[in-house]
C-alpha cells in the first residue's frame, strides 16, 4: 500500500509539474534586438529572454552583424533575418538558423543587396541602405532606402538565403523627385506585395508569384495603389485583424492614414495628425494583438508613441493618448498577450518597457530599461 501510494506521488508530482511547465512556457519570449553598430559599442543582434507576463528580462547571446537595423523571423521559427544597412557596397541582409532553444544564433549567410551588374560601379548605390525585410518561409524581401529600390532573394531547403535573383528599381515622379523604399509588407490574401515610397509619396503594389518557374519574377504587375498628399513621406503600414483596413503612418507629415483594402485595391478612410511635437519623424506602426488599439511612434521633437482607439465596425481612430518615449523611438513591439509595449529608444541606448492597459490603450513606464547600445528593431518569438 505504501509503495502505491509514492507512485501516486510521483505520478501526481510529475502531473503537476507539466502543468506548471505548460501554464510558464508561453509567457517566456525569445527577445531579437537589431541595432546600429557603426560609430558605437554594439556587436549586431542581441538575444534576450523576456516574460511577458511581468516583464522581466535575462541577456541570453549576442551575435555578430554588421548594422542589422531591421529584422524578421521565418514563419516557422527556425530562422531570422536581418539587414545590412550600408550604401557604400557592404549594403546586403542576412540569414541565421536559431538553436533548439532559441537562445543562440548560427553563423550567418550573407547575401549583397548590389545587382551583379552593378557591382563593379562607384560609388554603389543600387540596394543601398537596406532599412525592411519580409519572409514568408520562401523569399526573403527587402526594402533598400537610398537606393530606392527592392530586392528579392530565394531561400534553400535549409532557409538560407540565396543570391539576388529579381532587383526593381524604382524612379522620382518629377526630375526632383528620389524614390525611398522604406517598407514591405504582404496583403492579408497573400495575393500582393505593397511597397510604400517616402520619396515620391506613393504605395506600390505588386502581384506576388511564389511560385514561379526558374528565372520567372517574383514580383510582377507593378502599379501605384495609393497616392499620399505631397510631402508626407509614407513610411510604415500595417493591416487590421480582419484585413479590412490598412493603417499607414507618414514620417514627414506625421500623419495616420486609414485605407480600407479589399482585393488589392486601397480606399482612403480616413487621414488625421498622429504626432504632436512636428518633429517629422514619424517611424513605426503596430497593433495591439486584440484589435483594438493601434500606435505609431514618432521622433526628433516631444518623442513618444501615438494612442489610438479602432473602431471595430468602420476602421476609423480615435486618438486617445500620447506617451512620451526616450531619445529617437524608431521601432516598437508590443508583446503576444498585450501585456507590454517594449520602445527600441535608438539614442537613449535602451528599450524602455511600458505596461499596456488592455482596457484603455494606454501606456506606464515600467523603469525596467534594458541597455542595448543604438538599439532599433525588437522581435518576439515564442518558445516551442
Amino acid at each position: 500500500m505504501l509503495k502505491l501510494q509514492s507512485v501516486l506521488s510521483l505520478v501526481l508530482s510529475m502531473f503537476a509539474f507539466h502543468i506548471f511547465a505548460q501554464g510558464e512556457k508561453p509567457n517566456n519570449l525569445t527577445m531579437f534586438v537589431g541595432t546600429y553598430t557603426e560609430g558605437g559599442n554594439s556587436k549586431g543582434i542581441y538575444t534576450y529572454r523576456f516574460n511577458q507576463e511581468n516583464g522581466t528580462f535575462k541577456l541570453l547571446s549576442s551575435a555578430i552583424a554588421a548594422n542589422p537595423s531591421f529584422l524578421t523571423l521565418s514563419p516557422d521559427g527556425k530562422h531570422l533575418y536581418a539587414v545590412s544597412e550600408y550604401n557604400d557596397g557592404r549594403q546586403g541582409a542576412y540569414s541565421f538558423d536559431l538553436s533548439q532553444d532559441k537562445a543562440h544564433l548560427s553563423y550567418p549567410v550573407f547575401q549583397s543587396t548590389v545587382p551583379k551588374e552593378d557591382s563593379k560601379e562607384e560609388p554603389k548605390q543600387a540596394g543601398a541602405d537596406p532599412c525592411h525585410i519580409i519572409t514568408d518561409g520562401n523569399y526573403v524581401i527587402t526594402a533598400n532606402y537610398t537606393g530606392g529600390d527592392i530586392s528579392v532573394f530565394p531561400l534553400d531547403a535549409e532557409g538560407k538565403l540565396k543570391a539576388e535573383t529579381q532587383h526593381i528599381a524604382f524612379v522620382g515622379k518629377t526630375p526632383k523627385r528620389v524614390a525611398h523604399i522604406h517598407c514591405i509588407i504582404p496583403t492579408p490574401d497573400k495575393k500582393y506585395i505593397l511597397a510604400t515610397d517616402l520619396g515620391n509619396d506613393r504605395v506600390y503594389r505588386f502581384r506576388y508569384n511564389k511560385k514561379t518557374h526558374k528565372n520567372s519574377e517574383v514580383l510582377t504587375a507593378q502599379r501605384v495603389a495609393y497616392e499620399v498628399s505631397d510631402g508626407q513621406g509614407p513610411r510604415h503600414l500595417t493591416f487590421s485583424k480582419d484585413g479590412r483596413f490598412a493603417y499607414l503612418i507618414g514620417e514627414l507629415g506625421g500623419e495616420c492614414v486609414v485605407l480600407g483594402y479589399h482585393k488589392g485595391k486601397l480606399k482612403e478612410v480616413q487621414h488625421l495628425m498622429a504626432d504632436e511635437g512636428g518633429g517629422r519623424g514619424g517611424a513605426d506602426i503596430h497593433i495591439s494583438p486584440d484589435g483594438r488599439f493601434l500606435y505609431t511612434s514618432h521622433r526628433l521633437k516631444k518623442d513618444g508613441i501615438a494612442i489610438f482607439a479602432i473602431d471595430p465596425k468602420k476602421g476609423i481612430l480615435t486618438k486617445v493618448g500620447y506617451q512620451l518615449t526616450g531619445i529617437h523611438p524608431r521601432n516598437f513591439a508590443i508583446t503576444p498577450n498585450g501585456k507590454y509595449l517594449l520602445v527600441a529608444c535608438r539614442d537613449d541606448n535602451k528599450i524602455q518597457v511600458f505596461r499596456r492597459d488592455e482596457a484603455t490603450g494606454k501606456l506606464t513606464d515600467t523603469s525596467l530599461n534594458i541597455s542595448v547600445d543604438k538599439p532599433t528593431c525588437v522581435a518576439f518569438a515564442k518558445l516551442n
